[in-house]
């Protein structure tokens, strides 16, 4: 039989970025063995259950490219998108556990209390062969010892996670089950409850945590952890998924760019690291550049165009081509979309501050009758292209006696409001000549 696994996530209305490289790396595990990976989401908490919850988690699967393999056609409440399969919904699925607790009574594994049904637990520890923590016997605690039974189904007959983790993985017939270091306390009550079902539990293997930099355990709270903040930023989900693989995992070549159809084909459970990873923002922003780096020209415009307008930028006011010739002085200098918006924003607004530092260290007085000359002869330079007006102000620069940097630094502060930025001679160029006199001329009227 050939590879079976699942992601199964609560919806809580994010999803965490340790849930993600869960998912990647079933996605992943199933797609290199020829295997199904399935997606099932544990919503049997009725009052937590938001239907914009599951959207979050299906929009982050579809932008990381995690596609499901099987689901439900019809019933998924969502209703399934572009002809993909809906995922299994725990809710729907009730009737299903009510069965499997009534064998479990049957069989005498189970037994009724206060209302409840708890499970009877084995009193002696039971083994876990982990495939990439080793094997793992947990000593039962004092407490545990005493009663170590535990409730699978509530006093209000709603059904609790160790049950429907178990039932769902036996129905589906879920081969490995790959999940977070956290769930391996988990493991001998699941094991337990299979064999008490009459089946043989799937193979499992527990992945290392995802920890912050200074080492404690990422929550949703710190940077990063959340996958959405990543589509807010303006992230590649190439760039993404390529550093998720990163994290826990291992070519044997320490490669670290890798596309996505290489690492599908050598990856392995064998080459999980066992030590927890620590999450490095600047390996991932260096990746991002990377693939923003080799985008075409029309993606890249794409991309960062809707960027810009996410920003605020009203950009229906700007003709494609203005915006493809500011975009392409951007290319290859930000690391992210999201800083388009103050790197190249000036392309698209009049309405900018100059940096403080940089206006009381260039508008002073000595600069003004400078950059008027330079004004004059940008108003009559032909053709107004970059090569042509890198000429002008040299030749001006000569003309005063000064370096070419004299006129450089107050210029591009005067058309752009910062002290850095893309190619001077460049973005005069693309913002043209009547843009670029009238931001010379604001600067003057403040020296």
């Amino acid at each position: 039989m050939k590879p079976r696994v699942r992601f199964a996530p609560s919806p809580t209305g994010f999803l965490h970025i340790g849930g993600a490289r869960t998912a990647l790396f079933n996605w992943l595990f199933a797609r290199h063995t020829g295997g199904t990976f399935i997606l099932r989401i544990e919503d049997t908490d009725m009052a937590r259950h938001n239907p914009q919850a599951v959207d979050v988690i299906l929009d982050g699967l579809r932008w990381l490219g995690l596609h499901w393999d099987e689901g439900p056609l019809s019933s998924d409440p969502q209703g399934p998108s572009k002809g993909e399969f809906g995922p299994y919904f725990q809710s729907q699925r009730l009737h299903i556990y009510q069965r499997r607790v009534e064998e479990l009574l049957k069989r005498g594994h189970a037994y009724e209390h206060e209302g409840a049904v708890k499970f009877k637990m084995p009193r002696e520890p039971i083994p876990v062969h982990d495939l990439v923590v080793g094997t793992v016997v947990r000593e039962l605690t004092d407490r545990e010892a005493e009663d170590p039974d535990f409730v699978i189904m509530r006093s209000d007959g709603r059904p609790v996670f160790h049950l429907t983790n178990v039932v769902d993985d036996l129905e589906m017939q879920i081969t490995h089950v790959i999940r977070g270091e956290d769930h391996l306390s988990n493991t001998p009550k699941h094991i337990a409850l299979f064999r008490a079902l009459g089946a043989e539990p799937p193979k499992y293997a527990h992945i290392p945590l995802i920890l912050n930099p200074d080492g404690s355990k990422m929550s949703k709270r710190d940077q990063g952890a959340v996958l959405s903040a990543y589509i807010d930023a303006g992230y590649l989900p190439e760039a993404v998924v390529n550093y998720l693989c990163l994290l826990g995992w291992s070519p044997k070549d320490n490669r670290e760019k890798m596309r996505i159809d290489e690492v599908i084909e050598r990856f392995e459970l064998s080459q999980v690291l066992r030590h927890n990873a620590r999450f490095d923002m600047a390996k991932l922003q260096w990746l991002n550049y990377e693939y923003m780096r080799e985008l075409s020209d029309e993606k890249f415009y794409e991309l960062g165009a809707r960027a810009l307008a996410r920003a605020g930028f009203d950009m229906q006011r700007y003709p494609a081509e203005y915006i493809k010739a500011a975009l392409a002085t951007c290319k290859g200098k930000v690391k992210v979309f999201s800083e388009l918006a103050q790197y190249g924003g000036f392309y698209f607004t009049d309405e900018f501050e100059y940096d403080p530092d940089a206006a009381a260290k260039l508008f002073v007085p000595e600069n003004k009758p400078r950059i008027a000359r330079l004004r004059e002869a940008f108003s009559r330079a032909e053709p107004f292209d970059a090569t042509t007006l890198e000429a002008v102000l040299k030749s001006v620069a000569a003309e005063l006696g000064v370096k070419p940097a004299v006129l450089v630094h107050p210029t591009r502060l005067a058309c752009t409001g910062k002290t850095a930025g893309p190619s001077l001679y460049h973005l005069l160029e693309v913002l043209g000549r009547q843009k670029v006199l009238e931001r010379l001329d604001r600067a003057l009227a403040r020296m």
